[in-house]
């Protein structure tokens, strides 16, 4: 993997469309590319990080001319990559939208969130941390890079016990592969002090798509002429699955309290 240093011209993107999903006003993302690889995710491609030098700089000038709003930090992603460990341009954002009293939601995959524990219990923030499945073969096909399922749950404990709100994401749901595993997520989510639960279905656009097909060639033979009716000439599975998957989750939800939604 290489690293490559970048000037950026701006940092901070307005969403244009209200986010009822993340509750978000605006978006940066202190990387370009992420290193961590997951096979169902596309800004996993390029063998390069860009690490934009002058974040600082270029989000002080920013914050002083927009409206008080919630920033999504990591949209696209991972703001806490391996690269942060070396470059901690996150945490030096992060720094940043505190000194302007911006209220910021965090998503990641990574246990070095906690690295910045007293950080963002001081500041007006939350986090969400992605679980793809429990199932140790299912996140090492996908997920090779990413911290093991076990390790992420104990990181949503510790963030809550430390009066972060906190909450896990079940995103991208992969078909016929996580059905199974649904109401242990849910479980376990809440048995590890998450305030919620997101969740939304595999979308597969362009070169995306046929790179995740070859894995499900190599790995799940028998699901390939599944997912050809599932998806067809669609980046989402069709309306029913969607719908089913859905009515799934919110009966785990209500089983096991805990909201599918982030409440204010």
């Amino acid at each position: 993997m290489e690293y490559k240093l970048i000037h950026c011209d701006s940092l901070l993107k307005k969403i244009t469309k209200k986010d009822t999903f993340f509750n978000g006003t605006y978006c940066i993302d202190p990387y370009q590319n992420c290193e961590f690889g997951c096979l169902y995710c596309d800004s996993s491609f390029d063998k390069t990080i860009y690490v934009k030098k002058n974040a600082v700089e270029t989000l002080e000038n920013e914050l002083q001319t927009v409206e008080k709003g919630v920033i999504i930090v990591g949209s696209v992603h991972d703001p806490y990559q391996k690269a942060e460990q070396k470059y901690e341009i996150t945490k030096k954002i992060l720094k940043t939208i505190k000194k302007y009293h911006f209220p910021c939601h965090i998503l990641t995959k990574s246990t070095l969130v906690l690295r910045d524990i007293s950080l963002l219990s001081s500041m007006n923030c939350m986090v969400t941390i992605s679980i793809l499945s429990l199932n140790k073969n299912v996140y090492r096909i996908f997920e090779e890079n990413v911290p093991p399922s076990k390790e992420r749950l104990q990181t949503i404990k510790t963030l809550a016990k430390h009066g972060i709100k906190t909450g896990a994401a079940l995103i991208p749901i992969l078909p016929y592969i996580v059905e199974w595993d649904l109401e242990h997520i849910t479980k376990a989510v809440k048995n590890n002090k998450a305030h919620y639960l997101l969740h939304k279905h595999l979308e597969l656009k362009g070169e995306q798509k046929q790179l995740f097909i070859d894995v499900i060639q190599k790995h799940y033979p028998h699901l390939l002429s599944t997912y050809d009716k599932l998806y067809k000439d669609r980046f989402k599975p069709d309306k029913k699955y969607i719908s089913e998957i859905d009515m799934k989750i919110q009966t785990f939800c209500r089983k096991y309290n805990i909201s599918e939604k982030i409440l204010q």
